[in-house]
């Protein structure tokens, strides 16, 4: 397995024959912005983390669906009542509020009833499922989770979002897994045994967080735009970089109802750079912390992960930033960050003894 990424051990396991071919084995990563699936009959699917219902009944009757996913969702939400039921990677509602826990809990489910229906299961096939989640969820926020799996699957297990993706690599020893997720970065040295609490750190400065500083920063120079944070999302995950500008950044807002354009470049790196100091700090906090024999392999082996990772230029900005407060370092990027985490708990789900699914059954 090269350091470049590969994920050849997570294809293996996807086209290969499962132990039991009455059972599809699923690797989920249920993510704030997105869903991924990788299946172990071949199916690997993304779905944007977005449930909606129909407002009232003129908008049943136009759409002629009771719940839609993902971009669907998003073009039809001006008919819908729109749920993103995961924050931070994680079940969110207000404490207290039963009306809103229950609507959020349907979401969920719902979205992982999608998520696994993308998946394309037999009808006389049992569902086994390795969701990942972020390092540090609540037990609470784990125990809703497989609360809202259970009502589609047959058995699931949750693991920890980097510990899935490092399992997919085959990277379990002398490897700092960073998966930079859209709620969460979270960060896991690997050291050939199962991660301890330790060894794991979650940062909510993620992609989300680039979202809402483009969005101030637009505020701040597009004086008059009109905009909406979904169209901030759209620009981000189209143009952003940092380091040199591989292009200029010209979009388009209405201003009073005219179309305008507005040059983002420099705003879009500034937006980018807020990631680079938190995750080089949990870095640091993780190989800090290690046996000092060994703190060198962590440092030479930084794997970049998640969605967040294909910001162009952030691997070279990390390493630039590690040269500074570390003494310098390696980071490489997985080959696949959409399917990365989905992969490994595929994996995962694969390499589990048989009667441990039935435990959890």
């Amino acid at each position: 397995m090269s350091d470049e990424g590969s994920a050849a051990s997570a294809s293996d396991a996807m086209t290969g024959d499962t132990k039991d071919h009455g059972v599809l084995y699923i690797g989920m990563d249920l993510g704030t912005s997105r869903t991924s699936v990788s299946a172990s009959n071949g199916v690997r699917e993304t779905v944007y983390s977005i449930v909606g219902y129909p407002k009232d009944v003129v908008s049943r009757k136009l759409l002629k669906k009771d719940v839609l996913f993902g971009k669907e969702a998003l073009e039809k939400r001006l008919s819908l009542k729109m749920f993103k039921p995961l924050e931070k990677g994680v079940l969110v509602y207000s404490d207290g509020n039963d009306a809103e826990r229950q609507e959020v809990e349907r979401a969920a489910k719902d979205l992982i009833r999608e998520a696994i229906r993308l998946a394309r299961p037999r009808k006389d096939e049992l569902v086994y499922a390795v969701i990942g989640a972020p390092a540090q969820a609540s037990i609470n926020n784990k125990e809703a989770i497989i609360e809202a799996a259970r009502a589609t699957v047959d058995s699931v297990m949750l693991c920890s979002e980097p510990f899935a993706v490092a399992y997919g690599l085959d990277m379990l020893e002398d490897a700092l897994i960073v998966d930079i997720g859209a709620g969460t970065t979270d960060l896991c040295r690997m050291h050939g045994t199962m991660p301890e609490d330790s060894d794991q750190i979650t940062l909510t400065v993620a992609g989300d967080s680039v979202d809402r500083k483009l969005s101030e920063i637009v505020s701040r120079d597009c004086p008059g735009a009109s905009f909406s944070l979904q169209m901030v999302k759209d620009i981000k995950e189209r143009y952003s970089y940092l380091g040199d500008p591989p292009e200029r950044v010209l979009v388009t807002f209405p201003v009073d109802g005219k179309p305008t354009q507005f040059d983002l470049t420099t705003q879009i790196k500034e937006a980018c750079s807020v990631l680079v100091d938190p995750i080089v700090d949990g870095i640091r906090r993780l190989i800090g912390s290690f046996d000092p024999e060994f703190q060198h392999r962590l440092r030479n082996r930084v794997v970049l992960a998640g969605g967040g990772s294909m910001i162009r230029g952030l691997d070279t900005a990390i390493e630039s930033s590690m040269l500074r407060d570390l003494g310098g370092g390696r980071v490489i990027r997985v080959e696949e960050p959409i399917y990365g985490g989905a992969n490994g708990a595929l994996k995962i789900a694969h390499d589990m003894p048989e009667d441990y699914w039935e435990q959890l059954k």
